[in-house]
């Protein structure tokens, strides 16, 4: 799996935690990502997920796999 690939499935896991996650606790938003990454079969670190999760929470809208993991 390429880079590409990587964010794009993750991307994807990203936009479908974030459409349902208002009002959601963290624990939730954290444990949705842990899932839906491993139902792509893609690895990340908890690390990662709580970068995204902290996001998904803060942003309350669209939110960039890519530049959130490259922030980190």
């Amino acid at each position: 799996m390429t880079e590409q690939d990587r964010i794009t499935a993750i991307q994807a896991v990203v936009d479908r935690v974030t459409s349902w996650q208002d009002g959601a606790t963290e624990g939730t938003v954290e444990g949705e990502l842990r899932r839906g990454v491993e139902e792509v079969g893609v690895e990340i670190s908890d690390d990662e997920i709580r970068r995204l999760a902290d996001v998904i929470q803060d942003r309350h809208g669209a939110v960039s796999a890519a530049e959130v993991l490259s922030a980190g």
